[in-house]
């Protein structure tokens, strides 16, 4: 699978669901280095495996997570309390981006099948791929919020092989 082809999932997943979920519109830019700045982050993750083997990651700042928790359950922000809702938000989001990447991938004729979302927090964290993985990024804004979103993905059979 092609570099293109990747970035160009991402890109159509995030628009997607942040237009239609959110009612959001999403700026594609180039990662901003500060993206990760020690501040407190929130990363959904929804993993896939079939005839390729991947996980897709959404990265944003706690605060931000928090607005897009309010946002999706129609909640004033004093609403929210604690992170667990926040966190079935972002965990939430990440399944939608990653059926939207699955729906993409089984048009195309490669089965997959998802697995349940996971939820990571932290100050300084970054995730590594395993060798031979790919990995592709994307990086936008949207109402004022930073977000990152990235696949690691893996062709089934150089798993079988190594």
């Amino acid at each position: 699978m092609g570099a293109i082809d990747l970035e160009e999932m991402l890109k159509s997943a995030a628009t997607s669901v942040f237009n239609t979920m959110l009612n959001l519109q999403v700026v594609f830019e180039k990662l901003d280095k500060s993206f990760f700045n020690g501040d407190a982050h929130v990363a959904g993750a929804v993993g896939f495996t079939g005839n390729f083997d991947g996980v897709v990651y959404l990265y944003s700042s706690a605060h931000f997570a928090r607005k897009m928790t309010c946002t999706l359950l129609g909640l004033a922000p004093h609403e929210i309390e604690g992170d667990e809702m926040v966190n079935d938000a972002m965990g939430e989001l990440s399944n939608m981006v990653a059926g939207h990447i699955k729906s993409r991938l089984c048009d195309r004729g490669k089965s997959c099948v998802m697995t349940i979302p996971t939820v990571v927090r932290g100050h300084d964290f970054s995730i590594e791929p395993v060798q031979g993985a790919e990995r592709r990024s994307i990086f936008f804004i949207c109402d004022g919020g930073r977000v990152l979103m990235e696949v690691l993905i893996k062709r089934s059979e150089d798993i079988k092989q190594n």
